[in-house]
């Protein structure tokens, strides 16, 4: 058996034969790929994926499905042949190629631009009681929750940037707040966005975050942290966002001083224009 055979065959026998009957995709041989950094299945047009969390899968899909954004494509959610989004935690889309690129400029453009088109969104109850690393993350970056983080994975360096948390006023709204290497681009150099990660934040905030990733981990220059000053309140959205980010590590278990270094670096760069 060839090494490309004995691959597709794993790949038949990890995705469930009644995902792909449900889907419509029984007869067609699954392919395996990295989508936005996740473990999918390219099966011709559709591609399935397992999902952690079914209800949001389900809203993400509710929303997409009829979603439209100037200037990025969007992998439309695929239905069930029941109508169900979600069957057995698996979701399909339609298959929307591309792959990450260092276009941080332009990921920030489309980020402001699905946002604008999110803004009608209602506020989802699916936030209403939600209690996970990102939204308890998020909740502390703005100073509405307050968690006991270790200091040398992050926590002293939060307690010292909260300091200089000020007021905002900007307009809270459904933002996809973790874009930074989820948005992928065809060889036209087009966008593209698979699903939602819901935060009811502001738009500005989510563009920060995208910044204060590029610039700790995507390799891009200091100055992209200037580039977007335009947008409101934009000093005060990259401490949140770097606050977002260092909430993120220090809880996180794999975390560790050595994993500090981009972060701290953006963190000093920030705390540098407050």
């Amino acid at each position: 058996m060839t090494a490309a055979r004995t691959l597709a065959t794993a790949s038949a026998s990890a995705l469930p034969e009644h995902v792909r009957v449900a889907f419509g995709v029984r007869d067609i041989e699954p392919r395996p790929v990295v989508w936005a950094g996740q473990r999918a299945w390219q099966c011709g047009e559709v591609l399935l994926r397992p999902v952690a969390d079914h209800v949001v899968a389900a809203w993400s899909a509710t929303v997409m499905e009829n979603l439209e954004v100037d200037g990025v494509r969007l992998a439309r959610p695929v239905r069930s042949s029941d109508g169900r989004w979600v069957v057995g935690g698996w979701a399909a889309s339609r298959y929307v190629p591309g792959a990450p690129e260092p276009r941080h400029d332009e990921v920030v453009s489309a980020s402001l631009r699905l946002h604008a088109a999110t803004s009608t969104v209602l506020r989802p109850r699916l936030l209403d009681d939600r209690d996970d690393l990102l939204s308890r993350s998020a909740a502390a970056a703005f100073g509405e929750h307050k968690l006991d983080l270790h200091p040398e994975t992050g926590g002293a360096l939060f307690s010292e940037l909260a300091a200089y948390r000020r007021t905002v006023r900007l307009t809270p709204q459904v933002v996809h707040g973790e874009l930074f290497g989820a948005m992928l681009f065809d060889p036209q150099g087009r966008p593209a966005v698979l699903d939602l990660v819901p935060f009811w934040r502001p738009a500005e905030w989510a563009a920060a975050v995208v910044v204060v990733d590029a610039v700790a981990w995507g390799g891009a220059d200091d100055d992209l942290l200037e580039r977007w000053s335009d947008l409101a309140e934009w000093p005060q959205s990259l401490l949140r966002a770097v606050l977002y980010r260092l909430a993120l590590h220090a809880q996180h278990p794999d975390a560790t001083h050595e994993s500090m270094t981009g972060i701290a670096r953006v963190a000093e760069l920030v705390g540098r224009r407050l």
